[in-house]
């Protein structure tokens, strides 16, 4: 199957365009979870844990505070409306004393409450929750660029072509041709259709049975007669559970689990390239053929790198360098070490699980036991190809041979002309040993 006949895909590598809707839709929603929705989020949670009990602050201009009194009014100072024991100020405006009866710059948040001392404590957005907004960015991004369509989703792209790599790889791995791969792997409806067309159903037929003869196994373990696939295979046969109860436990035992599972999750992965709706089909695939295989070291580096971060700034802060009142860096860094565990935690759900050794070994053997029978087969078949090469053609070289000798000795001539060349060849070797043991003499 070629780039083209993957529905939805355009046959084309990744584009600019691919890069440049993503990096738009990541520009987008880091910039709205940065700006709109984290603040209020913490807001919400910081006021649900220290206001006082039994009490809901009001908002005045933007702040959660204690009214001074019931009848103070905003108009456009805060000092003397609010009081100074409860603030949860989350607003990008500046604040001085004069006007408001604290102080606060337009780029950090303030939080007073008696729960947590008496001075306030000062949250830098940019430090405290600027890559927990990216990270929230970038993993919506992703999942958009995944139903999107092919031409202009990256990951969308990235999942088409990775169907195709995969049934290069199962191709690979087991030796079968590109007709009987796609007859593998093809969707359970598109399979049933083709069963009900005489000739399609013959072709299918074909290819099960070269699976068949390919996965066929000594007999173990006592086994005195197993099934032959006349006996499980006719024309009633339901082609697709034919193919998920009897083929794919034939591959399964035969090459291995990760096969098999190659097998299922192409055809789902398929169902993904109908509908992008259906990703969470697509982004199996992708992630358990692609990227635990190729960037599982990275995802467990950036981790560690994460940690070590996480633990200088909390030795930095054992050694009193970064004051209790402005935690930004400590938050910071929870929320990078955090964001690098969860991607190594979605990582490792779709990491493959590594098969038992036994049953490696036993395939290995099995593999190794058909290679050298099919070696053994083409030996014996060039042997017997020489065989009757020659005795075919020794009769025949004989006769030449004879026939070419009978004619040059036939003719005078060449006997004649030989001789004399021959004869003056050796006189003229016996000359000149003559005079070179003259010469010696002398």
């Amino acid at each position: 199957m070629t780039a083209k006949e993957v529905p939805g895909h355009h046959g084309a590598k990744t584009g600019f365009q691919h890069y440049l809707v993503l990096l738009v839709l990541f520009s987008a929603f880091t910039f709205g979870f940065y700006q709109f929705v984290m603040p209020k989020a913490i807001e919400v949670m910081v006021a649900a844990l220290f206001s006082p009990e039994g009490k809901k602050l009001p908002r005045i201009d933007g702040v959660l505070a204690e009214k001074a009194s019931e009848t103070a009014q905003y108009t456009g100072k805060l000092k003397g409306v609010i009081k100074t024991d409860y603030i949860f100020d989350f607003t990008n405006r500046h604040r001085t004393v004069e006007n408001d009866g604290y102080v606060k710059e337009s780029n950090e948040w303030i939080v007073k409450a008696p729960k947590l001392g008496e001075e306030a404590i000062v949250l830098e957005p940019a430090f405290a929750i600027s890559i927990l907004a990216a990270v929230m960015g970038a993993g919506i991004s992703m999942l958009l660029t995944l139903i999107l369509p092919s031409g202009i989703g990256l990951m969308a792209n990235k999942v088409d072509r990775e169907i195709i790599h995969t049934k290069s790889k199962i191709r690979l791995q087991t030796g079968f041709s590109d007709q009987i791969v796609d007859f593998l792997t093809m969707q359970d409806s598109k399979l049933r259709m083709m069963s009900e067309d005489v000739d399609k159903r013959k072709s299918v037929i074909a290819a099960f049975k070269t699976v068949w003869a390919r996965t066929e196994q000594d007999e173990e373990y006592g086994i005195s007669r197993r099934l032959t696939l006349s006996e499980i295979l006719d024309d009633n046969t339901d082609l697709v559970e034919f193919r998920r109860e009897v083929i794919y436990l034939r591959i399964k035992e035969f090459f291995s689990d990760f096969v098999q599972k190659e097998i299922e999750d192409v055809i789902a992965a398929q169902k993904y390239s109908n509908n992008h709706l259906m990703f969470m089909k697509g982004l199996r695939l992708y992630m358990s053929h692609h990227f635990t295989e190729k960037y599982s070291n990275n995802v467990t580096g950036a981790a560690y790198g994460g940690a070590a971060i996480l633990i200088v700034i909390i030795g930095v802060r054992g050694l009193k360098f970064i004051p209790p009142t402005r935690p930004s860096l400590i938050l910071g860094a929870i929320f990078l070490e955090g964001s690098m565990l969860a991607l190594l935690a979605f990582s490792l759900v779709y990491t493959q699980e590594e098969e038992r050794m036994d049953k490696m070994l036993k395939k290995m053997e099995d593999a190794n036991r058909s290679q050298l029978g099919t070696l053994e087969d083409v030996s014996k078949d060039m042997h017997t190809l020489a065989n009757a090469l020659v005795e075919g053609n020794a009769e025949m070289i004989k006769a030449k041979v004879k026939t070419a000798v009978s004619d040059y000795l036939a003719n005078p001539a060449n006997i004649r002309g030989e001789l004399a060349e021959e004869i003056a060849n050796k006189l003229g070797e016996l000359f000149a040993q003559m005079g070179s043991a003259q010469k010696s003499k002398s």
